[in-house]
Parts: C-alpha cells; sequence; structure tokens
C-alpha cells in the first residue's frame, strides 16, 4: 500500500522541480490568462468590421434604409460603389459583401411582386461567409417589412412567439469562449505538467536514484498525480476568479466549488494519462507528437467544440470512453447552468471510473519501465 508520507515528499519534490523549471512556468501563466481572455476576445466566428458596398440602382428611400441599416460593429458603414467596381473590389479583397439594389426596387415592393436583391459573398472567409449572410438577409427582411407597413396596415400574426434566451441573454462570445477555454486547458496542462515530468526525470537520470531508494512504483505516480493535478487546479481557481469574472465580466451561474470537485475527478484521469504517454515516449518530442494525437481528438469531440449530438454515431459512441467528454458536460451543466450535485453525479461517476482504469493502465505500464530500467 502507498505510504502517504513518501506520496506527500516526492510530490513536494515534483512541485520544486517544476519551479526550476521556467518554460513550464511560462506556459502555466499563458494557458490560465492570456490564452483564456484571447479565446473569449477574439471570436473568429462570430462578424466584426465586415467590409461591405452596395450598389444602389434604385436611389428610393427604401434603398437608402437598407444601406443605412448596415453599420458597426458588426460591419464598417458600407461605401456606395457602381455596377462596374463590383468585380474588381471583390477580386482586391477590399469588399467580403456586396449588395446590388436593382431599379425600380421600391416600387415593386409596393405593388405586392417580388423584387431581387443580389447578394454577392467573399466566400473564402468561411465563417465570416456564412454568418454575414445570415444577418444581411434579416436586416433586409427587417427593413423591407417596417417600410410596407408605413404603407399598408399589417395583418395580425395568428401566431405571437416570446423569444428567451437561456443561461446567455445576450449571446455574448465571451461566455461560451472564456469558460470552454479554461476547460480544454486543465485537460491539456494536467496531460502535458505529468507526461513532462516523467521524462524530465528519465532525462535527468533522478529516476534511476528514485529506484534505490524505498517507494514503490504507485507512491511515485500518486506524487506526480496530485502535485500536478494541484498546480492546474489552483491555477483553473485562479483563471476563474480573476479572468473570467473580473476581466471578462462573465456570470457564472453555478458553484465553483462543485465544479472544482468535478475537475478533482478529471485531473485524476487526464494526470494518469499523461503518465500512460510519457512511458510510452522515450523523449520530449516523441511525447509532443502523441500529446497532439490525443489532445485534438479530446477537444474536438467532447462536445465543447460542437454539440455532441451533431456528430456521427460512431464518434459518439467511442468519445464515450473519453473523461473530457463528461468533464465537458458536467462543466457546462454547472457553469452555465447552475446544475447542483443532483445532476452532474453521473458524470463524476463516470469520471472516476474511468480515470480509475487509466490510472491502473498507467501503473501497469510505469512498473514495466523501471524494471527494464532496473
Amino acid at each position: 500500500m502507498p505510504r502517504s508520507k513518501n506520496v506527500f515528499r516526492l510530490g513536494v519534490k515534483e512541485l520544486w522541480s517544476l519551479v526550476r523549471d521556467p518554460i513550464m512556468l511560462v506556459l502555466i501563466v499563458y494557458t490560465f490568462t492570456v490564452s483564456i481572455y484571447v479565446a473569449a476576445t477574439a471570436m473568429p466566428e462570430s462578424l466584426h468590421n465586415a467590409p461591405i458596398a452596395i450598389v444602389d440602382e434604385d436611389a428610393s428611400q427604401l434603398s437608402a434604409r437598407i444601406v443605412a441599416s448596415f453599420y458597426p460593429p458588426r460591419f464598417k458603414m458600407p461605401v456606395l460603389i457602381g455596377l462596374n467596381g463590383i468585380d474588381p473590389g471583390m477580386d482586391r479583397g477590399e469588399y467580403s459583401f456586396v449588395l446590388d439594389i436593382p431599379p425600380g426596387f421600391q416600387r415593386d415592393v409596393l405593388a405586392g411582386r417580388v423584387p431581387t436583391i443580389q447578394i454577392n459573398v467573399d466566400a473564402t472567409l468561411m465563417s465570416q461567409a456564412f454568418t454575414g449572410n445570415g444577418y444581411i438577409q434579416q436586416i433586409i427582411a427587417g427593413e423591407v417589412s417596417d417600410f410596407v407597413q408605413n404603407y399598408h396596415s399589417a395583418a395580425p400574426t395568428p401566431v405571437e412567439l416570446a423569444l428567451r434566451m437561456r443561461f446567455n441573454p445576450n449571446l455574448d462570445q465571451s461566455w461560451f469562449g472564456s469558460l470552454m477555454e479554461i476547460i480544454n486547458n486543465v485537460t491539456m496542462l494536467s496531460i502535458v505538467l505529468t507526461g513532462a515530468a516523467l521524462i524530465r526525470e528519465r532525462e535527468h537520470g533522478t529516476i534511476e536514484h528514485l529506484l534505490v531508494m524505498p517507494v514503490t512504483p504507485a507512491e511515485i505516480m500518486l506524487a506526480k498525480v496530485w502535485s500536478m493535478g494541484l498546480v492546474v487546479l489552483l491555477a483553473a481557481v485562479v483563471a476563474l476568479v480573476f479572468v473570467v469574472q473580473l476581466a471578462l465580466q462573465v456570470a457564472i451561474q453555478g458553484s465553483i466549488v462543485l465544479f472544482m470537485l468535478v475537475a478533482i475527478l478529471h485531473l485524476f484521469a487526464t494526470t494518469s494519462m499523461g503518465i500512460f504517454l510519457a512511458t510510452l515516449a522515450r523523449s520530449m518530442p516523441q511525447f509532443a507528437m502523441l500529446l497532439i494525437l490525443v489532445l485534438l481528438p479530446l477537444q474536438l469531440l467532447s462536445g465543447g467544440a460542437s454539440p455532441r449530438e451533431s456528430m456521427p454515431a460512431l464518434v459518439q459512441n467511442i468519445m464515450l470512453a473519453a473523461p473530457t467528454t463528461y468533464f465537458v458536460s458536467a462543466g457546462q451543466a454547472i457553469l452555465y447552468r447552475g446544475a447542483g450535485l443532483s445532476v452532474v453525479w453521473p458524470q463524476m461517476l463516470a469520471i472516476t471510473t474511468i480515470g480509475a482504469v487509466l490510472f491502473a493502465l498507467a501503473l501497469t505500464r510505469f512498473r514495466k519501465t523501471i524494471n527494464q530500467m532496473a
């Protein structure tokens, strides 16, 4: 059985080794400060200051209203150009969107006909093109509807829709970006720190010193798990309080203490995974390559980047074996929806089970590695 005194002292040794590694310290600080702030504020899939040009062939009151409806921050102020300026402007990348309002547009609208507005989109900017196209259609439809109602009495709609945005009333992207970045960084950094700690001992030759000491492989593993997990946990708490709540003004709905409890269980699984990967790698470059192969699926297919329901059934079933699937689900439920223990206990149980399996596999592999070195 592991002796707690050995586990504690070995863990303290790991913390001192981390303190003497400036590269890892910089990585920890960057990951839980700048990285989170950038993920929350960059918003690459949102429309921001998109350049737009308009060809107004109608020169009517309605076309003027449409031109005036495009303004910052989603769009830059529209540039009025002629027909011969569409292709050269888009070829040079000056405009992401160009609207062509045909002559007689207002007359046809008031007469009940269905005129056509041409929307030219630079589809090389994929996410902006998709999002902007939807915004432009909504803006034009709204302006035309309001303009027509000034001339014709609007018939009452048979159904009135009451739209309520739950958990993110203003649809603020920073709410999603910042919290999901913390969840992803907890996974990434815990694997990196534990794996790097083991490889660092192998490269420096200190693992041989441990072999002649009265310590067991389980004690060595547990020391790395609690020490590196503690570092990531403290960094996550600091990021939640100072970066997310204070700097970004994101409202956390649930209990941070409950989220930390789930994070502890998740760290037990991911630190064990990091040790397992480190036993497979012979050097830090090999460990980095293995990390890419493992980390990208964990982050992209666990439900944080896109809903799991939209993924193929095979992918959903495979990712049930990953602890990040349940960590993302529990983290979103707690931080976004204010869920309590009665809601997230199934995810906690799943994480604990997967963590125990990963720890057993890592310990078996670690013992085999140590026996080969002995």
